[in-house]
C-alpha cells in the first residue's frame, strides 16, 4: 500500500486525504496547530467548489451549514450605507452569494469526509525531508523520521515544506500592500446588530473595518491596512493588538469596539495579503497543493474553490497508488500541474484596481468606489462587469475533462 505524506490539515490537505484514503492509499497528516484550525471568513459554493463537494458526497451536510447573508455593503462612519450589493446581484455572482459557509464549518465537514485509516498528527510539522531511492525519509520535528512514497505540502502561504525543498518564501512570495487581521466576536447586548449584512468600512489612509454574519450569536470582524512594513510575529501576540490599536486610532463606526475585543478572540489572526508564485509545483516524490503553490490572495476570493479543485486534479492523477515508481509519479505531478496552473494564474488576475477599491486611500476615493458598484448594478453594465471578470477565475469552470467523480465509500 502507497504511503503518502500531507502536511497541513486544511482546506485541500483534508479534501485529498479522504480522496486518498478512499483510492486506497495510506495517509498520514501532519498539522502545526494542537488541533483544526478555527477562524476564517465564510467561502461561498459557486463553480467548481459545488461540483468537488458534490462527488465527494458532502455537499448535502455542507448545505445544511450555510450562513444566512444579504449582501454586501459600504458603509460610512455613522453606520450608513454608502452602497449596497445583495446576494441577488449579477444572478447571484456578486461579491457575497447565496451559499456561503463559515471556513471553520468545511474544515470540520471535509476532516470528517475521512475515515478513521487516515492518521492525523496535531502539534507537529517536518523539519527535513531527504530523497531515497523509494520516496522520501522525512525527519519530523518530534523527532520521529519515517520513510514515505510521496509527501505532499499543503501547509499554506508559509509553507514548510516549500521552503525546506524550493528555498525561503521571499523568493515567491508578491506582497499586495495590505494587511489583514480577522476574528471571532461573540455577540453582546451592546454590540450593534448587522442584520445578516456583510458591513464595510473604509477610512482615508486605505483602512478598512468590517462585521459579517458568524454562528448564531457571533460576528465575523475584520481590520485591514496598508503596509509594506514587517508584522510582528505571530508569536507576538500583544505586539500585533498594539499594532492595531495604534493603526485604528479615531476611526469611525465599530473600530474602536472592535480593535478592544481582539484579545478575546481564541481565533485571532494577522497576516499580510500576498501572492505565491512558484515555478514548478513538484521536486522528485514532493510536490505543493493550494496556497502552498499558488496563493491568489483573499481579494481574489478563489481560495478555497482552487483548493478543492487542485485537491481533486491530484488525487485523479495519483488513482490508485499501485504503481509510484519515479516515472508514474513525475507523469501524474506533471499532468496535475498542467490542469491547475492555467486556473491558478486566471485566479492571480486581480481585477483592475482591486487593492484600491477594498482599500482606498482618499475620502474620495471611498465615495468613488462606492457610486462605481451602484452604477455596476445597473443593468446595462452587468454584461460589462461580467466579461471584465470572466478571464480571472471568477466565472464558473467549464466541465472540460470530467473531473473526477470519486464516489463516497463505505465508512
Amino acid at each position: 500500500m502507497a504511503h503518502v505524506l500531507i502536511v497541513g490539515a486544511g482546506i485541500g490537505g483534508d479534501t485529498l486525504a479522504a480522496l486518498l484514503d478512499r483510492q486506497g492509499w495510506q495517509v498520514t497528516v501532519v498539522e502545526i496547530a494542537p488541533g483544526l484550525r478555527e477562524g476564517g471568513q465564510t467561502v461561498d459554493l459557486r463553480g467548481g467548489s459545488r461540483e468537488v463537494l458534490a462527488r465527494m458526497g458532502v455537499l448535502e451536510i455542507v448545505l445544511d451549514n450555510l450562513v444566512a447573508q444579504r449582501g454586501l455593503a459600504w458603509i460610512d462612519k455613522t453606520g450608513k450605507h454608502l452602497a449596497a450589493m445583495p446576494v441577488e446581484a449579477f444572478d447571484g455572482q456578486g461579491f457575497v452569494s447565496k451559499e456561503e459557509i463559515l471556513r471553520t464549518d468545511l474544515a470540520r465537514i471535509l476532516h470528517e469526509a475521512g475515515s478513521s485509516r487516515i492518521d492525523y498528527r496535531f502539534d507537529e510539522t517536518v523539519e527535513a525531508l531527504d530523497d531515497h531511492p523509494n520516496g522520501v525519509r522525512v525527519r519530523f520535528r518530534s523527532g520521529i523520521v519515517e520513510d514515505f512514497d510521496i509527501v505532499i505540502g499543503a501547509d499554506g502561504v508559509h509553507s514548510r515544506v516549500r521552503s525546506l525543498r524550493w528555498g525561503p518564501e521571499e523568493q515567491f512570495r508578491k506582497a499586495l500592500g495590505i494587511a489583514h487581521a480577522w476574528y471571532t466576536l461573540d455577540e453582546r447586548a451592546d454590540t450593534p446588530p448587522i442584520d445578516g449584512w456583510f458591513l464595510m468600512h473604509n477610512a482615508p489612509g486605505g483602512l478598512m473595518v468590517e462585521a459579517r454574519p458568524g454562528h448564531e450569536g457571533t460576528q465575523e470582524v475584520g481590520l485591514s491596512f496598508r503596509t509594506t512594513d514587517p508584522l510582528p510575529s505571530r508569536h507576538d501576540r500583544a505586539a500585533q493588538l498594539a499594532l492595531l490599536e495604534q493603526t485604528f486610532t479615531g476611526v469611525g463606526w465599530r473600530a474602536a469596539e472592535i480593535v478592544s475585543r481582539a484579545c478575546e478572540a481564541q481565533d485571532f489572526a494577522l497576516d499580510t495579503f500576498d501572492q505565491i508564485a512558484v515555478p514548478r509545483w513538484h521536486d522528485g516524490r514532493v510536490a505543493l497543493l493550494g496556497d502552498s503553490a499558488w496563493c491568489a490572495s483573499p481579494l481574489s476570493g478563489l481560495g478555497t474553490a482552487l483548493a478543492l479543485i487542485g485537491a481533486e486534479a491530484l488525487a485523479h492523477e495519483l488513482a490508485s497508488g499501485a504503481d509510484v515508481s519515479s516515472f508514474v509519479t513525475e507523469r501524474a505531478f506533471s499532468t496535475y500541474e498542467g490542469y491547475m496552473r492555467p486556473r491558478a494564474l486566471a485566479a492571480q488576475k486581480l481585477l483592475p484596481g482591486r487593492v484600491g477599491m477594498f482599500t482606498p486611500m482618499t475620502s474620495i476615493g471611498i465615495r468613488a468606489w462606492a457610486a462605481v458598484w451602484k452604477v455596476a448594478q445597473w443593468r446595462a453594465a452587468v454584461p460589462i462587469l461580467k466579461l471584465v471578470m470572466a478571464d480571472r477565475g471568477h466565472a464558473a469552470p467549464k466541465k472540460d475533462q470530467g473531473r473526477i467523480a470519486i464516489q463516497p465509500s463505505p465508512r
